[in-house]
């Protein structure tokens, strides 16, 4: 199977997929860094600002195209 496609769209394809990949990397390494919490801690926090609402409000939307 050949796909034809000139050098501008070819290279418009691999630039679109490095920054999905850096986006991946940047959302993996984010998560990682985010500290344990403690139960005990939780506990702390639960009682300094209370429960979460459990409606949950969206605060920024994003549309993707693929």
């Amino acid at each position: 199977m050949q796909i034809a496609m000139d050098k501008q769209e070819l290279k418009e394809v691999v630039k679109e997929a490095i920054k999905e990949i850096i986006e991946e990397e940047k959302m993996e390494s984010f998560l990682k860094n985010i500290p344990f919490v403690s139960k005990e801690e939780m506990e702390d926090i639960s009682k300094l600002y209370g429960k979460p609402a459990k409606e949950k409000i969206a605060v920024r939307e994003e549309e993707m195209e693929l």
